[in-house]
């Protein structure tokens, strides 16, 4: 029943058919979808019309219909490597929205994004500023698969999940956007400037409040840095509430 409302919502979105190969038709209905390096499945090149047109159906979307399309994503390379797409998590309508740069071995894996060490790492952050996963919170990344060998997204492969992000965030409507490390942040805020710029200073992503802070992974291999980023935490929480009172 999933499955087949699934399609149908990729039909009314005019994003079939859906190409799978023939080891994929033989799972059972309720499987993780895999998507292996096959032929069968063909990677969008989509001209800048086609890419408009693309980015206009996925700002109409629904949660329902925007998780549907990302599941079923081949608009770039990322998609012949996948297990599983990580669409995000948490509190649908949080006041926090935690953005990283794409998902690791583990993330692929599973399907939900931060988990593992960093993951580990990110919940004591969250707790340490009185938050906690899926409370308030919500947690993606600005690609919705795993880069081969855990390396940075191109930037090509970011500007083909942007739609996605964009619509997660609009109907988020988050009061605040962290940016967990240089690739999350150099996306959001459409900048080269190193991290060490980017920190102690409010951004914006549209009309929305935005800091910039380490990637947990970073601090499990920086742990001189950690001082760092709990002094970003400290201007977050004090930034969110002078938020909450205006």
């Amino acid at each position: 029943m999933k499955q087949r409302r699934r399609k149908e919502i990729l039909h009314e979105l005019g994003l079939t058919p859906i190409w799978r190969s023939r080891a994929d038709s033989i799972l059972n209905e309720g499987a993780p979808m895999t998507i292996p390096v096959d032929q069968s499945i063909p990677v969008a090149t989509a001209t800048a019309p086609e890419n408009d047109d693309r980015a206009a159906r996925i700002a109409k979307m629904d949660w329902v219909q925007l998780e549907a399309a990302v599941a079923c994503c081949t608009a770039c390379p990322l998609c012949q490597s996948r297990t599983r797409t990580v669409f995000g998590v948490g509190d649908e309508q949080a006041d926090w929205l935690f953005i990283g740069e794409g998902p690791g071995a583990k993330e692929d894996e599973i399907g939900e994004p931060f988990v593992g060490q960093a993951g580990k790492l990110l919940d004591n952050m969250l707790k340490s500023i009185q938050l906690q996963r899926g409370d308030r919170v919500y947690i993606t990344n600005i690609v919705k698969c795993r880069p081969p060998n855990n390396r940075n997204p191109e930037p090509s492969e970011a500007e083909q999940c942007h739609p996605y992000l964009a619509r997660q965030i609009v109907l988020i409507k988050p009061k605040l956007i962290v940016a967990l490390g240089k690739i999350a942040a150099q996306n959001l805020l459409h900048t080269s400037e190193s991290i060490a710029n980017l920190r102690g200073k409010l951004h914006r992503y549209s009309d929305i409040p935005l800091i910039v802070t380490y990637h947990p992974a970073y601090l499990l291999r920086s742990l001189s840095d950690k001082a760092k980023a709990w002094e970003d935490l400290c201007f977050a929480k004090a930034t969110m509430q002078s938020l909450l009172v205006q």
